[in-house]
């Protein structure tokens, strides 16, 4: 397949430029982790209970200066300060979301894990780029336009293809959740008590690296609570995801079984009312099963 021109660079530029986005980002964020100025922010409860620092803003900021310089005709949204701006190509809606700190609050305990950044590329409504950044271990996650592959990247810029095992059956491999599992449903709950996992594996901080456990294989399974969906959170674990052949599951109202569901990048924050259940399509009949 001929490579795809967005604007006037091909997908190897752009995901070049990407992966140096991020590690500038990640050496700002390091510079900042015994120095950082912090305040309260108002959170989606509309209550002073989130954190932005300093790092946020530095982070932001390299990110921000690589799009206007790099990419002018191209959009962008992101969590700080408002981040929005509009996209001027015409005939292609494509733009950036940046997460110039993910676990902010993670960062700001001085935790020595759970802390990325991350930022993902769309166009005409498909995650075509994503990378995420591990603060700590400086590894980078992600794929670049027109890519089959996902990667994984060492501090010392070696690449590892992310593949998923056929064999690990979902009995063997543990569910990742992000809060107790006594708050979340009974559709989640009952996949719990079914042993449909061997175990459960619990995770705070960033999001994005979260996930990333899911990817590397460390979990068979990942879930998502129903809340706020910002672009800049779920754009790039939605991308990543969807290219390793990770399928997003929705349970049905009597709870029986799982579907697939479809989610779609989105410019504005959505509150989605439903759990999502993420695991690999080879593994949906031991689900359902």
């Amino acid at each position: 397949m001929k490579p795809r021109i967005f604007g006037s660079m091909n997908g190897h530029a752009i995901a070049i430029i990407m992966k140096g986005a991020v590690r500038r980002a990640i050496e700002v964020i390091r510079q900042q982790r015994f120095i950082f100025e912090a305040e309260a922010k108002q959170g989606y409860s509309g209550e002073m209970d989130d954190l932005v620092t300093t790092a946020d803003k530095l982070a932001q900021e390299v990110y921000v200066r690589m799009i206007t310089e790099c990419f002018p005709n191209f959009g962008a949204v992101g969590e700080e300060n408002n981040l929005r701006i509009e996209c001027s190509l015409p005939d292609t809606d494509i733009w950036f979301t940046v997460d110039p700190l993910d676990g902010t609050k993670a960062f700001g305990r001085r935790q020595s894990f759970g802390i990325g950044t991350m930022i993902s590329l769309v166009c005409n409504g498909e995650v075509i780029a994503a990378y995420i950044g591990d603060v700590m271990t400086q590894e980078i996650f992600g794929f670049r336009p027109d890519s089959d592959q996902a990667h994984r990247i060492s501090e010392f810029h070696i690449a590892e293809t992310l593949t998923i095992n056929p064999a690990h059956k979902l009995a063997n491999q543990w569910l990742l959740l992000r809060e107790l599992p006594s708050e979340h449903s009974q559709h989640v709950r009952d996949v719990i008590d079914r042993q449909v996992f061997k175990n459960v594996s619990m995770a705070e901080g960033s999001i994005g690296l979260s996930m990333a456990r899911l990817w590397k294989g460390e979990v068979g399974g990942a879930v998502l609570k129903p809340g706020p969906n910002t672009p800049w959170d779920f754009c790039p674990i939605l991308g990543i995801s969807q290219k390793l052949g990770f399928e997003f599951l929705r349970s049905d109202h009597a709870g029986d079984t799982w579907a697939i569901d479809d989610p779609k990048p989105q410019k504005q924050t959505v509150f989605t009312e439903h759990e999502w259940l993420i695991i690999h399509r080879s593994r949906i009949s031991e689900l359902n099963g």
